[in-house]
């Protein structure tokens, strides 16, 4: 069956096109949290799977659903394919402060 052969190199080829470099989800995530403390890990090697722990004022007064919905907004299209998934830890500084058992004083 060479017509197999050959679509099956063809769609893992457009898979690796639709990758994201983690490099430009962090650029992405630093456009619309410039004061972020960000950690980007590459959970899979894949360029889709990531987990982004960021810390950033932006999120005061925000529900965790909200402070996601920022980050989806923030990543755009990389939201409908090139990221595939992504566990997200959204704090306030002082949120991560305090979970860290940091005090002011």
């Amino acid at each position: 069956m060479p017509g197999r052969a050959v679509d099956n190199p063809g769609r893992l080829r457009h898979k690796t096109a639709s990758m994201i470099e983690p490099a430009e989800v962090e650029r992405l995530l630093r456009t619309r949290f410039a004061d972020a403390e960000l950690e980007l890990v590459d959970l899979t090697g894949t360029r889709d799977h990531y987990q982004a722990r960021i810390v950033s004022s932006a999120f005061a007064g925000k529900s965790l659903i909200e402070q996601h919905q920022l980050v989806y907004g923030a990543l755009g299209t990389a939201m409908n394919g090139a990221i595939h998934a992504l566990a997200l830890k959204t704090y306030t500084p002082e949120a991560w402060a305090k979970l860290r058992g940091e005090t002011n004083g």
